[in-house]
């Protein structure tokens, strides 16, 4: 639930098989505009081709030129490539929350909230399929993946347990949390499944259904 942004690249000393550049160089082996976007594109590229498990992070690292050292500054690990910019969309997942009107209605705030942090532009839904396959399918990924849904669960709690004075620990928090999390993975796998352009339609219908408890009147056909 997650998608690749790019960023001005960082500042990174060269390498051990890097020339430092002078004024107005570029040193050797690494492309001056390679940014966490160009890893994280590569890494997707490389793992859709001939596997996670296959490929290794000095192949992720010389696909954009750089070394093995800078591919961990942008990335702790090869499954962190995968998630893309997992944590930026936490933090802007978690502002919207927060910057929401007290008297808007706590399930419109949660459906809104995360469907605008799950808007892609049309070059961008490939790669996420990639990603969402990946993400389902590759046992290291699968276990990772339960660390991830845990921050996202983390930041949902937290919004509702504020808006009803309670911890974010209580059940009343965490049963919210998790059944987002349930709603935004249904809407993940029924759009990848059905080869749909309109992901933030399903995420919208999802969160319509989480809202009305799932009525059953309203369940047939996916319609809220």
């Amino acid at each position: 639930m997650t998608k690749v942004t790019g960023e001005p690249a960082n500042e990174v000393a060269a390498g051990p098989n890097e020339v430092a550049a002078g004024p107005g160089e570029v040193a050797r082996g690494r492309r001056p505009s390679t940014s966490r976007e160009d890893v994280a594109r590569a890494a997707l590229e490389l793992f859709s081709r001939q596997g996670y498990d296959e490929t290794t992070v000095d192949e992720i690292a010389a696909a954009v030129g750089v070394s093995r050292r800078t591919f961990f500054r942008y990335y702790e690990s090869k499954s962190d490539a995968v998630w893309g910019e997992f944590d930026a969309e936490l933090v802007r997942l978690g502002d919207r929350l927060h910057e929401a009107p007290d008297d808007e209605p706590m399930m419109e705030v949660l459906r809104r909230s995360v469907m605008a942090t799950n808007r892609f532009g049309a070059g961008e839904l490939d790669e996420l399929r990639i990603r969402m396959g990946l993400i389902s399918s590759v046992p290291d990924l699968v276990a990772h993946s339960a660390v991830r849904y845990e921050e996202w669960c983390d930041v949902v709690a937290r919004f509702v347990a504020r808006r009803i004075g309670a911890s974010p620990d209580d059940l009343g928090p965490q049963t919210v949390a998790r059944a987002a999390l349930g709603a935004a993975m249904a809407a993940f796998a029924c759009w990848a499944r059905h080869d749909s352009d309109d992901l933030v339609g399903e995420v919208d219908r999802a969160f319509r259904l989480l809202a009305t408890g799932f009525a059953e009147d309203r369940l047939h056909g996916g319609r809220a």
